[in-house]
């Protein structure tokens, strides 16, 4: 068995030399591809009765991926968007092995030949006003932990952070001047760095959180006093979106999570009369076509430019312009 042929070596190549080294790929990015793998190495060896270690690129078939995808969704009872993400995982490795390794290139080709699933686009959710209050005022603000969760919680809808941007945020991060606009530095994907104001309210409750703690700590602390996860952003928002659908049915319809809070900002943003490329900035998106979605889910935006262009109704009589005999002479003048 020649080195070239073993899978072992193409995965730590393509883990740290390509994704780290070459495209500099975000944190979760890696996770994502690293889970993927660790899923599909196993259900290769398994079904080729061959150690993990000795495992080749032979043994890596169209047939086997697509085995392993139907094993992900039937399974594991992974949904058709997570198996689409776990195929593209695939195809990227296939082009790096294939790139590399002139040999491998009908291999390449044939996996990346295995196409995607289609799926239905179910809309993006987001929070009317009213829904958004009630959650803000869900925590119970009297006891320490309670108002770090309505800080977090109207610090994601100040800023429309993602829930890894929000962990990462530091007190040096937070900037709040006595005279001038208060902000926060944000740091996104493909570590782009971008900055957002904050309003009065929200800039209130950060200093409150933060206090005299040094500058490299991070804002938003978990009860041992270690620094928040994704996991833990995503329960506390989970958290207070159940027990507040138990008096706003209208909650109990939709899946309230940090990226819930993302998007009811973009989409009260644009309600509010706010630029699509102010909100694509405001959001750390490299395209406007990302932030465009947003003009295409709100109803209520939509009403109102229609408003302004409805036909207004027929006052009756005989067209104005027949009365204008110089407007006609003229015409036919031409």
């Amino acid at each position: 068995m020649r080195n070239d042929d073993r899978m072992g070596p193409w995965v730590r190549r393509f883990l740290l030399e390509y994704l780290v080294g070459e495209r500099h790929v975000a944190e979760n990015t890696r996770r994502s591809y690293r889970d993927v793998l660790a899923l599909l190495i196993p259900f290769v060896a398994t079904a080729a009765k061959t150690p993990v270690d000795r495992l080749e690129i032979s043994h890596l078939t169209a047939d086997q991926i697509r085995q392993f995808l139907t094993h992900l969704e039937q399974t594991r009872a992974c949904g058709i968007s997570t198996r689409n993400q776990r195929l593209a995982a695939l195809h990227s490795l296939a082009r790096f092995i294939g790139t590399r390794s002139p040999e491998h290139l009908a291999w390449c080709t044939e996996l990346c030949s295995i196409p995607f699933k289609k799926t239905a686009h179910e809309g993006i959710r987001y929070l009317e006003k009213y829904e958004i209050d009630a959650l803000l005022g869900a925590p119970d603000t009297r006891t320490r932990h309670g108002f770090r969760d309505h800080t977090l919680l109207l610090f994601l809808y100040n800023s429309g952070a993602r829930a890894s941007e929000a962990v990462g945020v530091t007190v040096g991060d937070v900037d709040i001047p006595a005279a001038q606009q208060a902000s926060v530095r944000l740091i996104g994907k493909g570590s782009k760095v971008r900055h957002c104001p904050l309003w009065g309210r929200t800039a209130a409750a950060l200093k409150t959180l933060i206090g005299d703690r040094p500058p490299r700590t991070r804002v938003f602390l978990n009860r041992r006093g270690q620094p928040l996860t994704r996991d833990g952003v995503h329960d506390v928002v989970t958290r207070y979106g159940r027990a507040v659908a138990q008096r706003v049915p209208s909650l109990r319809q939709k899946r309230v999570s940090p990226h819930t809070i993302r998007h009811t900002t973009a989409t009260h943003l644009l309600r509010a009369g706010v630029d699509i490329n102010t909100i694509r900035a405001w959001l750390g998106h490299v395209s406007v076509e990302t932030t465009n979605v947003y003009a295409e889910i709100d109803l209520a935006t939509k009403a109102k430019a229609l408003a302004t262009c409805a036909i207004q109704p027929d006052p009756g009589g005989p067209p104005l312009w027949k009365d204008n005999r110089d407007l006609l002479v003229f015409l036919h003048s031409l």
